[in-house]
């Protein structure tokens, strides 16, 4: 019997990386799954292939969380498809690579379409979902952010200061919903999935610059993800899984 059995997740942009990571971790401890995708179909009905044969329910849903009529129906979807709702992964995000010191490179479209996703999204995904919880009782949120939001340094400007925001939202949304949401924030540092692929010299030097000599992987973070999920008193924290990089910026500072 595992904690997650009887339970159902939904994860945003779950067909990759860390969303897929997390969706088979959950599924490995009973969890039925809905993985959200926007673009990546063929990775979404993959990892849906993967999760049924390890003999769980899973449905790939499309939807654009920057929209909120597509999140409504998606997490209508999940709970008349799996049955309930119970945790959320809040994981769909974008960027762009805009160094931070060029300033009129970061254009009005960039802003717009990063804090949609990043932002906006969770904020739609949040306010559909938690209805649904606590038609059974309570449910898990986790938000993922960034070390981008705590310490600047990013893929751009725009991309910290969402990643800031969704640090204070999942603040805001823990205090207000509790005692039967519980909501927490997860943010990691360099991972290796396909964002960074193509960077192997920086990658490289990232590690070197990490006190645990090395980059995270995405099972590194879906099982700090299962972690806050499955916890039962924890609500309204960040956690940063980026090796104790963080604290070795802080002390070169």
């Amino acid at each position: 019997m595992g904690q997650l059995d009887g339970k159902v997740a939904l994860i945003t942009g779950g067909g990759t990386g860390i969303g897929r990571a997390t969706a088979l971790k959950f599924a490995g401890d009973g969890a039925d799954v809905a993985v959200n995708y926007s673009r990546s179909k063929d990775a979404a009905d993959k990892t849906v292939a993967d999760l049924e044969a390890l003999g769980r329910k899973a449905v790939a849903i499309q939807a654009d969380v920057s929209d909120e009529s597509s999140v409504s129906r998606m997490v209508d979807e999940t709970v008349d498809t799996l049955g309930r709702l119970d945790i959320l992964v809040n994981n769909a995000g974008t960027t762009r690579m805009v160094p931070l010191d060029d300033l009129k490179g970061l254009t009005d479209e960039d802003w717009d379409r990063i804090l949609s996703v990043n932002v906006k999204g969770t904020f739609y995904v949040c306010r559909a979902a938690i209805p649904k919880m606590k038609a059974n009782g309570g449910g898990r949120i986790v938000n993922i952010a960034s070390i981008a939001g705590t310490t600047g340094q990013g893929s751009s400007i725009a991309y910290s200061a969402s990643k800031a925001a969704i640090i204070c939202m999942t603040q805001s949304l823990a205090v207000s919903q509790a005692p039967e949401i519980q909501i927490n924030a997860v943010s990691p540092g360099l991972v290796e999935t396909r964002w960074v692929e193509g960077w192997e010299e920086n990658n490289k030097g990232h590690a070197r610059g990490t006190p645990m000599q090395r980059n995270a992987l995405a099972e590194d973070v879906a099982e700090a993800i299962y972690g806050v999920a499955t916890s039962g008193f924890v609500t309204g924290q960040n956690l940063i899984v980026d090796g104790g990089r963080s604290l070795w910026l802080s002390a070169v500072r």
